[in-house]
């Protein structure tokens, strides 16, 4: 008789964590159609860019500080990041100062700006916001193809950097070397793991 209940108590036992198992699994189904997604705790991308370069002052060695001013004609500001018009970029030179393409700014609905104070080719950078993160890495592709194939003038910059941060902003840098490097340090320092790196070339001729 003890035998008996001791073989059907494993049964149970048995079926019980077959069960659990069971649940296990169906939940992770359920889960794995759920995407998680990777939000950014800034309220657009003047903030975003701010953040990076505040912390660029901070950190950076003083060869390579600079005077810089941010935005666009109508939004200019000094010493600071500032919002540049997407909405005007026919008007206000957008494709042509912030090396973006026309294509790549109908996917944005936020930019912002900052650039050397005395030489655009010593520093140009841009943080924008992609309207939807399915075009995250077509905006990507819009700015390096930008860049790459521009007509500069007033002498070469010497490195294009492009970083991903979350799921749908990017920021973007062309300059000196050594400042693109420092600045790309600054923008991965600041946002870690959620910052990505995903264009890094010579511009050099």
């Amino acid at each position: 008789m003890k035998k008996l209940v001791a073989l059907l108590m494993a049964g149970v036992m048995v079926f019980g964590f077959a069960a659990c198992g069971n649940k296990d699994n169906e939940g992770g189904k359920e889960n794995q159609g759920q995407e998680e997604t990777v939000k950014v705790d800034v309220a657009d991308a003047t903030e975003l860019f701010d953040k990076v370069w505040t912390n660029y002052g901070e950190t950076a060695s003083a060869d390579i500080q600079f005077m810089a001013m941010g935005g666009d004609g109508e939004n200019i500001v000094d010493g600071k990041p500032g919002k540049f018009n997407h909405e005007n970029a026919a008007d206000n030179g957008m494709e042509s100062i912030l090396c973006i393409s026309t294509d790549a700014i109908a996917l944005i609905d936020d930019a912002a700006s900052l650039m050397h104070g005395m030489m655009a080719n010593n520093f140009t950078g841009a943080a924008y916001h992609v309207a939807d993160k399915a075009n995250l890495q077509a905006v990507v592709d819009g700015i390096k193809d930008r860049t790459l194939n521009n007509q500069w003038m007033c002498g070469f910059p010497e490195k294009l950097v492009i970083v991903t941060v979350g799921e749908d902003y990017v920021i973007s840098a062309f300059g000196y070397g050594q400042i693109i490097d420092a600045f790309k340090t600054s923008v991965t320092t600041v946002y870690g793991d959620l910052a990505s790196v995903v264009v890094e070339e010579s511009l050099a001729e």
